[in-house]
């Protein structure tokens, strides 16, 4: 089941990042050896109660104030409130109730989202009764905190993870969900309404024309699927753009974040933007199985070569995801969209592929009689076993005599060679380098 999404949201230095950082620790920012892969420090993982979620932290939201700046930080607030599934109230309660938190407050019940309020800075007995002004909010009872002291923060994530699905409840493993993502107007309305036959949603030239995550159930060769064509952000003369394609970006990681594949949609005409590259580097931090979809390739004039051309470029540009399998279509007339649902349909079932412990094993050490470790200053590093943690994507662990062996270069070509073997060329991998200590055992 894919982790719910909490917004935290208030006004301007009540201590939403405070909360944020306290709530997921020290794991602010994603660190990966990739290159080419960075993402914005909006959002942390946390869990409480053997529950596992996503934080996004927002910019303080202004009603009253319509300069650029603050324009920007409530639509990035906003984008948050549409993609999370409970959102966190945040108030200042040594400064108490303000016209700008009624507003706020206004901004949230229109969301129809559970909203759970916590009034926070309450960290000395002078402040012990600050709860109640905030019942005029009428957002229901408030839950007293002190990010900064860690007081409360317990009564406040039991009232958040109330909110979550039951552990278990509400999965179907016999659909899976595809989100079709990409940059306003690159086709995605047009692959899906091609998908399903129909016009299911509003197709147009103008960006933006979908404001919503829309799901659309249907089945495709005997089995069960949900599409979900993801919203375009308008563009607004006021907001440049570097900002509309950051809020794009939110919209696509919340969709990416609950699919079983992505379907990552460019436009063959204008190639592999930033925000592309952004989108795509989302569904290789997430791990999720992706398809690389070309659209509009009716519009370009072809030679015999000009595929290969556009899959050497696109490879360069995607270095960090080489794996990722390349489909060039036109949603208008309809070429190869048929291979769609395949390529989808190849990436998550490796996506999911597990290898036995004996057979890893064994290609370990056949990997390792075609090309020997590395050694650093006579010290030669040596692969004791490994296994299999988990899929989605396929996680290995490889404990050795000491990660620091491990060279970057050997780590990918033992990471080629299980691709190769295990027919894993179209999924992101994980490998894991431990040390093996005295008390593990090799497994039978």
């Amino acid at each position: 089941m894919a982790k719910p999404l909490v917004a935290i949201v208030g006004r301007p230095n009540v201590g939403k990042s405070t909360f944020f950082n306290r709530i997921i620790g020290k794991r602010v920012a994603i660190v990966e050896d990739t290159p080419g892969v960075t993402r914005d420090r909006i959002y942390g993982d946390a869990e409480w109660l053997d529950y596992h979620f996503t934080l996004i932290d927002t910019g303080g939201i202004e009603p009253m104030k319509e300069d650029i700046i603050s324009q920007q930080m409530r639509r990035q607030a906003e984008l948050a409130i549409e993609t999370a599934d409970v959102i966190v109230f945040l108030v200042d309660g040594r400064e108490g109730l303000t016209a700008s938190d009624l507003e706020v407050a206004d901004l949230l019940r229109r969301s129809k989202k559970p909203i759970v309020l916590g009034v926070n800075k309450v960290d000395h007995p002078k402040y012990a009764d600050a709860e109640y002004e905030f019942y005029e909010l009428g957002i229901g009872k408030p839950v007293i905190i002190s990010s900064e002291q860690g007081l409360g923060l317990g009564d406040l994530l039991d009232e958040v993870v109330r909110y979550f699905p039951r552990m278990g409840a509400g999965e179907n493993p016999d659909v899976t969900n595809v989100a079709v993502v990409g940059r306003p107007n690159v086709g995605k309305s047009s692959l899906v309404n091609a998908l399903l036959g129909s016009e299911r949603t509003i197709v147009s030239d103008i960006p933006g024309t979908t404001r919503d995550s829309i799901d659309s159930p249907f089945r495709w060769n005997g089995k069960d699927y949900v599409l979900v064509d993801t919203a375009g952000i308008r563009r607004k003369r006021a907001i440049e753009d570097e900002s509309i394609e950051r809020y794009s970006v939110i919209r696509s990681l919340g969709a990416i974040r609950r699919a079983d594949v992505a379907l990552i949609v460019v436009d063959a005409k204008l190639g592999l933007s930033e925000q592309d590259v952004k989108i795509a580097g989302y569904v290789h931090e997430e791990g999720k199985a992706g398809v690389l979809i070309v659209n509009k390739w009716d519009l370009i004039e072809k030679d015999t070569h000009t595929m290969n051309e556009f899959k050497k470029k696109l490879a360069a540009d995607l270095a960090f995801m080489d794996y990722v399998p390349m489909l060039f279509i036109s949603a208008l007339t309809g070429q190869r969209v048929g291979k769609v649902m395949e390529y989808a349909d190849m990436a998550y079932e490796q996506n999911c592929r597990r290898v036995s412990t004996g057979t890893l094993n064994d290609i370990v050490a056949e990997a390792v009689s075609v090309t020997e470790p590395p050694s650093d200053r006579g010290r030669r590093l040596r692969i004791y076993y490994a296994t299999q943690v988990s899929v989605k994507p396929p996680t290995f662990v490889l404990f050795v005599n000491d990660p620091e062996l491990m060279h970057f270069s050997y780590k990918r070509y033992l990471e080629n060679y299980f691709r190769k073997s295990f027919g894993l060329d179209a999924t992101p991998m994980r490998l894991i380098v431990r040390a093996k200590t005295k008390e593990e055992q090799t497994p039978r």
